[in-house]
Order: structure tokens, then sequence, then C-alpha cells
């Protein structure tokens, strides 16, 4: 068998990698492998290869060689885990209410997470100002070097454009257009920031943390109706400018002319979000001493089986379903989840988004569709943000990263 001496290295951009070194971290990262021997089994590399690599690894505080914990006779053999302090992520998932933020290390395990009461319409400075004030407090009662944060990401309820880092033209976001969120940010950790629509994160938070099969279709239901598209366990499908998923703008089945934020009439969004449920009940969405107030009051009526409530949760349910028909259509997903507070009112929403996906929807799209409300609750987000994080950190140019940085 041919053996790599790992001489060969990846540019990235000014660095360069080795690219036997990104095969023995690839393997433990991955979960493929976890000793010298199971490396140099399955990557073809030299055992000294193999040891020389995983040295230097170890030796940056990348890596870490431990004993086993498994009962075995004689000695306890060495496994290789991703030091828990090789670094910082963190998330923050930004909502019209409330914002939830949560510190991570590169295992994903998370380590810290929190709730910021600021509502998104006070402006992205006095929210994003909030979340750093508290993030930092975060950092130094977990003591976590701010030096060692790896990376930032926001998910924000509206378009997003990934590589310029800010939302574009949202609706109920006044002054989020076009707000630098990734330089904002930058100037305050000195790390790469990431900013994603708040549905692809929890999409991938889905995928990742509970383990759904994608292609997988997530369909938050809150103030507004957003759907983020998860093609492989790791590729979020973005579109060309961050438009993708916008679903609530899609004009509902009905036909009805109630007038939608964005200036249209009869969009999906402002017929079944929970914001509209809501508005048709006559419950107050928030009030000056629960900005979720609306939330539990729908809840209460729900679990008590009130008629009209239960009526409004359902008929918004059909429009919703109604258009998940012609996602699963076109895209054919493998599972459809279903997030947001209407989610988690008994299994009312659901079943009738699954009574109107199946009635509209052609059998060869559905034999092996799975459509289930969310398995992580209002945790998907921070997930999602995590993993994608990990993903970043343990990408070429991350890694370069994580090598100049050392320890």
């Amino acid at each position: 068998m041919h053996k790599d001496d790992g001489s060969s290295e990846e540019e990235v951009g000014s660095e360069s990698v080795p690219l036997a070194l990104r095969r023995v971290l690839g393997l433990v990262v991955s979960g493929q492998a976890t000793n010298r021997a199971e490396i140099a089994r399955r990557s073809g590399l030299a055992r000294s290869t193999v040891g020389q690599q995983v040295d230097h690894l170890v030796g940056t505080g990348i890596l870490e060689e431990v004993e086993s914990r498994r009962s075995v006779r004689g000695r306890p053999p060495r496994v290789l885990t991703i030091s828990p302090q090789a670094g910082t992520v963190i998330v923050v998932d930004v909502d019209t209410a409330e914002s939830q933020i949560a510190l991570a290390d590169l295992t994903r395990r998370i380590i810290a997470r929190e709730t910021v009461d600021v509502r998104i319409d006070e402006g992205p400075q006095v929210v994003l100002d909030a979340v750093t004030e508290r993030l930092h407090g975060l950092l130094e009662k977990h003591g976590r070097a701010p030096d060692r944060v790896r990376e930032v990401v926001v998910g924000l309820p509206g378009p997003v454009d990934f590589e310029q880092g800010c939302a574009v033209q949202p609706t109920g976001m006044p002054g989020w257009d076009g707000f630098p969120v990734a330089e904002y940010l930058r100037e305050r950790f000195q790390a790469p920031i990431v900013v994603d629509n708040d549905v692809n994160l929890m999409a991938l938070g889905e995928a990742a943390q509970a383990g759904l099969e994608t292609p997988l279709l997530c369909v938050k239901i809150s103030s507004g109706i957003g759907a983020g598209l998860i093609t492989t366990p790791d590729d979020v499908y973005r579109g060309a400018d961050g438009a993708a998923g916008d679903i609530g703008h899609i004009r509902a089945v009905s036909g009805s002319n109630v007038l939608c934020a964005c200036g249209n009439v009869g969009c999906v969004g402002a017929l079944a979000s929970h914001r509209a449920v809501l508005r048709g009940l006559g419950i107050p969405e928030s009030t000056a001493d629960d900005p979720l107030h609306g939330t539990r009051e729908l809840a209460g009526r729900i679990a008590a089986g009130d008629p009209t409530a239960l009526h409004a949760v359902r008929q918004a349910a059909t429009e919703i379903g109604e258009v998940v028909a012609m996602l699963v259509h076109m895209f054919n997903p493998r599972t459809v989840v279903l997030a947001g507070p209407l989610s988690e009112l008994r299994d009312d929403l659901v079943s009738a988004v699954r009574a109107a996906v199946y009635q509209r929807a052609l059998p060869l799209a559905t034999r092996k569709l799975t459509i289930t409300a969310t398995q992580l609750k209002g945790a998907s987000g921070l997930h999602g943000g995590i993993a994608l994080a990990a993903q970043d950190a343990f990408s070429p140019a991350g890694i370069a990263r994580l090598l100049r940085e050392g320890r």
C-alpha cells in the first residue's frame, strides 16, 4: 500500500495546511478514528507521519489524548478527541421579542445559554450591544478567553446577504436593512462573524443535533413564516441573494385580500403566522409586563380546548400546508420540520399540515416523507449555529487559523 508522507500542502490564502494534518484531524473530528493506529489504517499515512501530525495537533491544543473510559484489561488505551479548550464559538439567535445566546466549545458542547430580553424593533445597535455585553459576561463567568473565540454566528429573522453579513429589506425590523451586523460584531469580538437567516440555522440544528434525514425543510411559523432547506447534512440552500425560504410572502391559496407588512395582499404570512392567529383571536402579542403574552395566552386556550382557538390554528395550518405541499413537489425533501410557537401547541398544527400535504402532493413525493414538529423546541437555531461554526473551524481556512493562533 502506498504511504503518504504528508509533505504535500493545500494553500489557504497566505497559509498552508499539510494535507496529512487535514486528513488526521478530519478523521478525529468526524469520529471515524479515535487513536493513532486507526488513523494510520484509515488514512493510508505512515505511522510516523500520523505520529508527527498528532503530536503537532496536541501541542497546539487542538486535540487532546486521554485514557479511554472503557473497561479493559491491562493499561487503558489512549484516545484522541477535540480539546474542549481549543476554542469557543458564540451563537446569537435574534427573534422578535428576545434573543437567545450561547457559548459552546469545538466539541459542540453548550457551555452556557441565556435569553436577552430586547425587542428587535429597538434597532440593531441596541440589540447587538445588549447581547455583546451579556456574552462578554458569560465568557468571563465561564473562564473562556475572549481571544480564543473562534467564530460568532448570528441568526436574523429575515432575508440575509450571507456574504456581506447583513439583513436585506426585512419586514418588521426597522433599522436593520443593510446594517453591517458582521462588521459591528467583528470589532467587539475580534473573530470571524457569520450572519445567516434564523430558519437556515434551525434547519441545520434539526439535521445535525436531532439527526433528522436530509433533504430537510424546516418551516418556522412565528411573527412571519420562513423556511430553511438543508440539501445534505452540511449544506444550506440560501439562493442567489439570500431570499430563499422567504415563503411567508407567497400568495395564500384561499386568495384572501388581507394586507401584508410587505405591501402586498393575501400573503400566507399575513393569514397564517402566529401573529396573524393572535390578531384574529383578539389576543395582544405582548404587554408591558410580558413580551410573550400572546404565546402564553394562546397556549392556555388550546390546552383548555377553546373551540375558537382550535379552529384558528387548524385554519392557519391548512393555509401553511398548501404552501408546504408546493415546496414538497419542488424540493422532494425527506423530512419537513415545523417550528415556532404554533408547532408546540398539541398536535393540531402538525396534523392539519400533514393532512393538507398528503391531500395535495403526489404519492411519489410523499411516500417516504416525514412531517414532524421540531425536536429541539427553541434551541434548534442555537444548535444550528454551533454546527455551522464547528464546520467553519475545521475547514481548511479554519484549521489554518487554529494552527496560527495555537495555544
